[in-house]
């Protein structure tokens, strides 16, 4: 009975000693994984925040394409203002329009009266037009005013229209210029070898510590 418990113990012993190991190695590595596991969480944290970061930082440098803005007020005027961000532009720029296509359909309308009264009047001894009151010459005057209205109500509405295409060009290079304290210009009084004067004065301070001035003298 002894000898049967004895070898009992010898083969239970091994069993024993084999299990306790693996149950030891599974708790190093539970515990290794739980040590561990707050780094990937940490890393996503961090992942995130720049993402978000980065979004936030895009979403302020809004920097317009100056050659877009152009094309979108060439095509349609006030799109590039509406592209470069600018939305309180665009009722002007159509008010603006509106008049000019009022004053050109009005001085159009009157050219063509005065025109077609005039032409009717020449080797007519009966006129059929409605201006009675007017000669001849009077028909061609107020005929080559309207037409010269006409001419220059075209003239200013081609140059407004040029005008808010040079607008969105131009706001959109200028959407993110830097102006800061470290741009400065002042008047100040100088001294010259013709006497004392007036000097404009620049001065430009980078984030280094340098700084160099621009100095224009008058008498």
């Amino acid at each position: 009975m002894q000898t049967g418990n004895l070898q009992f113990r010898q083969i239970l012993l091994p069993i024993f000693f084999v299990f306790a190991i693996l149950v030891a190695n599974t708790c190093f590595a539970q515990k290794d994984s739980l040590v561990a596991s707050p780094q990937p969480a940490k890393d996503t944290i961090t992942t995130a925040r720049t993402f978000i970061s980065d979004t936030i930082a895009h979403k302020k440098e809004f920097q317009p394409n100056p050659k877009k803005a152009g094309l979108y007020s060439a095509i349609l005027p006030g799109s590039g203002q509406l592209y470069n961000r600018q939305y309180w532009k665009m009722p002007i720029i159509y008010a603006g329009f509106g008049v000019a296509a009022y004053f050109i359909k009005f001085n159009y309308d009157n050219y063509t009266k005065y025109h077609n009264a005039y032409l009717g009047r020449i080797n007519n001894a009966n006129p059929t037009d409605p201006f009675v009151n007017y000669t001849q010459d009077q028909l061609k005057i107020l005929s080559d005013d309207y037409e010269h209205y006409l001419d220059l109500t075209i003239l200013y509405t081609a140059i407004g229209y040029i005008g808010q295409v040079l607008d969105a060009v131009t706001y959109a290079y200028l959407r993110n210029f830097d102006i800061s304290r470290n741009l400065s210009m002042k008047i100040r009084p100088v001294m010259n070898p013709q006497g004392p004067g007036i000097g404009l004065v620049i001065n430009v301070k980078p984030t280094q510590p340098f700084s160099s001035t621009v100095s224009g003298f008058a008498r």
